[in-house]
């Protein structure tokens, strides 16, 4: 699977959702989600931490910058699609164990799976608030005991993927970073609805629904100035 270096960030260009999936089993891999933001917001700290795993294209714009690098084929792949395409294709063969959210959205997060995917193996969650180094330490332990093939963790970046490469020297596993995506899977955050996820323009559903997002948005913009002058 071929990559290439967007300002710095070395971002995978798969073919298709299966072709990283197998690629993140066949390697045990953490899967790092690349969108326009991180690629223009770039720092060493950030370069360093995705490019010791495999960052994908979660993002229109990722995808256009690996285009324009001549990638062909490349598709865009949102975290908030994949994680469940992970489930769907493994929760026959694999065990998964689940990190992140409140503990009211993961424990609705564990029961929807378990409603979702019938039979599927989920060694064990916790939510997201661990505030000690004792409890970090009492996850990893308790993932070791488990030993789950698949771990996902919903923290937000950069707080998620530290944390799984802590609990990756310790067991080898697949696992995702996913933000918010049991807030969205669960229904308590709604995403753009098919239309504008399809056309590419999710991000200009969510200014339209959240006009506050404004200057996060003119980051974007400076991303395509950037991306149409070959900056990246």
């Amino acid at each position: 699977m071929e990559a290439k270096s967007l300002n710095g960030v070395m971002t995978f260009a798969p073919r298709s959702r299966e072709e990283l999936m197998q690629y993140a089993f066949d390697h045990h891999k953490i899967m790092v989600a690349v969108n326009a933001e991180k690629i223009l917001h770039a720092t060493d700290d950030s370069r360093a931490l995705i490019n010791r795993n495999l960052g994908y294209p979660d993002g229109i714009g990722a995808v256009w910058a690996l285009q324009k690098k001549g990638i062909k084929n490349v598709v865009k792949i949102p975290g908030c699609e994949l994680w469940l395409d992970v489930v769907e294709n493994y929760y026959k063969t694999k065990s998964f164990y689940l990190v992140g959210g409140k503990q009211d959205i993961i424990e609705e997060t564990v029961n929807k799976l378990q409603s979702d995917f019938k039979g599927i193996t989920i060694c064990n969650f916790r939510n997201g608030y661990i505030k000690t180094e004792e409890e970090e330490n009492a996850l990893i332990e308790d993932i070791k005991k488990h030993q789950p093939d698949v771990v996902f963790v919903a923290m937000g970046s950069p707080k998620q993927e530290n944390l799984m490469e802590k609990i990756q020297q310790s067991h080898q596993a697949v696992y995702q970073g996913l933000g918010g995506s049991y807030d969205v899977y669960t229904g308590n955050v709604k995403r753009a609805p098919k239309w504008w996820v399809k056309n590419n323009m999710e991000w200009t559903y969510r200014l339209l629904s959240q006009p506050s997002r404004i200057k996060r948005q003119i980051h974007l913009v400076r991303f395509f100035v950037n991306l149409h002058l070959g900056k990246y």
